[in-house]
């Protein structure tokens, strides 16, 4: 029975990374240059649907991933507890969950604050400035997701 709920958990938690991960990458290398080219200034009619619709799904993806990460630790037997760092398997952990951790204020800052803010802002320039600072979060966010990925990588290496 721990193998299934250890296989669906990992299961579980590759997809939820695939979805919020793979969906930043969709959404800062192919939908923005995409429908600027095409839409030019319409374009952000186009990116605030497409978010709608990403959105649920990354919440989704950031639920599991938490559950999923809770659960996967618990299974590890290198994993020494929380803030005890007595091997290098523990320590990297805790980094990559800092990384999550700014990965989620600012995916949560951008959807609850700044993009209602972005509707709600009159003045052309404010709204310019608002919507790159948006812009800036997302490649953050695939940033610290790159380096999330490569934490993944090197905590494998220690389980092995």
């Amino acid at each position: 029975m721990n193998d299934l709920i250890l296989i669906t958990s990992y299961w579980l938690h590759l997809l939820a990374t695939v979805v919020w991960i793979g969906g930043i990458i969709f959404i800062l290398f192919i939908a923005i240059p995409s429908s600027r080219q095409v839409l030019g200034a319409e374009a952000g009619k186009l990116m605030g649907e497409i978010s709608k619709r990403f959105t649920p799904l990354a919440n989704c993806s950031i639920f599991l991933l938490v559950i999923t990460g809770v659960a996967l630790a618990g299974f590890n037997k290198q994993f020494s507890g929380i803030g005890l760092f007595e091997n290098n398997w523990t320590a990297t952990l805790f980094l990559k969950c800092i990384l999550v951790f700014g990965m989620v204020i600012i995916h949560f800052y951008r959807g609850l604050i700044l993009t209602p803010r972005i509707g709600k802002t009159e003045s052309a320039s404010e709204k310019v400035s608002l919507q790159k600072l948006s812009l800036n979060l997302v490649k953050v966010n695939f940033g610290f997701g790159m380096l999330v990925l490569l934490f993944s990588g090197i905590l494998y290496l220690f389980n092995r």
